[in-house]
């Protein structure tokens, strides 16, 4: 995984992972593993699955050329609620770009340095040779 600062601003991680690398080969298949993670997990609890691709496109909006899918998983981790401001930490969710040859996982960083680790150690277990890239 990647840890770089996006606009400046928002610290997220991100891979890219070759299909020819991957256990999985279809959205769909990726999303129910995230689910049995989030399940095995006991401070998570699954939220939704946004098509973003789905709704740019109902918008006749612009979407790069070669993207076959882009979806986000959105689940929560959170056990307290100490102050008003954690709230916006929350939900969180992981980007699920499909391209023709690889998919491309991103989130951006929480609070909570053990949820990072989750996220990337799940994402991680979608590899059949494990990388840094």
């Amino acid at each position: 995984m990647t840890r770089s600062i996006l606009l400046d601003t928002h610290p997220m991680y991100a891979i890219k992972i070759p299909k020819s690398e991957m256990n999985r080969t279809a959205v769909p298949e990726i999303i129910d593993y995230f689910k049995g993670k989030i399940e095995e997990n006991p401070e998570a609890v699954f939220i939704t699955v946004f098509d973003h691709y789905a709704h740019t496109r109902e918008l006749n909006g612009e979407i790069m050329e070669g993207l076959v899918s882009a979806q986000n998983l959105i689940f929560c981790f959170g056990h307290t609620i100490k102050n008003i401001d954690i709230l916006a930490f929350r939900p969180k969710s992981i980007a699920i770009a499909e391209t023709e040859d690889s998919f491309v996982f991103e989130f951006l960083e929480t609070p909570r340095p053990e949820v990072n680790a989750w996220m990337t150690s799940w994402i991680k277990g979608l590899q059949t040779t494990e990388t840094d890239s």
